[in-house]
């Protein structure tokens, strides 16, 4: 009889004893569960304020980088222009086959010609000033993404390719990718997953 109800007691005993095990473990798993979702939470926001950075990045590099084409293409064709001009001047000056009104003409022609490369230098005095403020800017965002992704990248690629290293704990894997055969979200997931997600 005593020793029944000493089995009894011990039953209950290890009853009570399992309740407040899983009790404890369903709050530890909460509490790991709640890290995890944190860690996600941070990751995700990381990753759209990097690539939001990327990309104003490489509107800007992009927009001066076509100025800069756009001025040079002009400035060769007034420069042709006024090669041109200066010739005919010359000739006709050397003929003296022309009257003095078309000689003025052509002066003045020339004088316009010369106000707009006047004014083309300017403007490309001003947007070389951007380039130098632009530049920094895009190379320090170069860095943090670098600092944050591992990856180093080729600046001198063709449009449309991406190529550069990741730098990862054990191993360097090159990168090399069209981005014209794939969408910016796709190749965005296909760069993060070369980061770690050990914190």
């Amino acid at each position: 009889m005593a020793q029944g109800q000493k089995f009894q007691d011990l039953e209950e005993m290890g009853e009570a004893l399992l309740e407040y095990i899983n009790s404890s473990q369903t709050e530890k798993v909460k509490e790991i569960r709640s890290e995890q979702q944190a860690l996600f939470e941070l990751h995700v926001e990381t990753k759209k304020v990097v690539t939001h950075i990327l990309n104003e990045a490489t509107q800007i590099e992009e927009t001066v980088g076509q100025q800069l084409l756009d001025l040079e293409e002009e400035k060769q064709q007034r420069e042709q222009e006024l090669k041109n001009l200066e010739e005919q001047l010359r000739q006709c000056i050397a003929k003296s086959q022309i009257s003095d009104s078309e000689i003025d003409l052509l002066k003045a022609e020339l004088e316009n010609l010369r106000r707009s490369e006047a004014q083309l230098e300017a403007l490309q005095s001003e947007v070389d000033e951007d380039t130098t403020e632009v530049i920094p800017s895009a190379v320090y965002v170069a860095k943090l993404y670098h600092l944050i992704t591992k990856i180093k990248w080729e600046y001198d690629t063709p449009p449309h390719t991406l190529r550069g290293v990741h730098y990862g704990k054990d191993l360097a894997t090159p990168i090399n990718m069209d981005t014209s055969a794939q969408s910016r979200c796709s190749v965005s997931d296909h760069l993060w997953d070369f980061v770690s997600t050990e914190w």
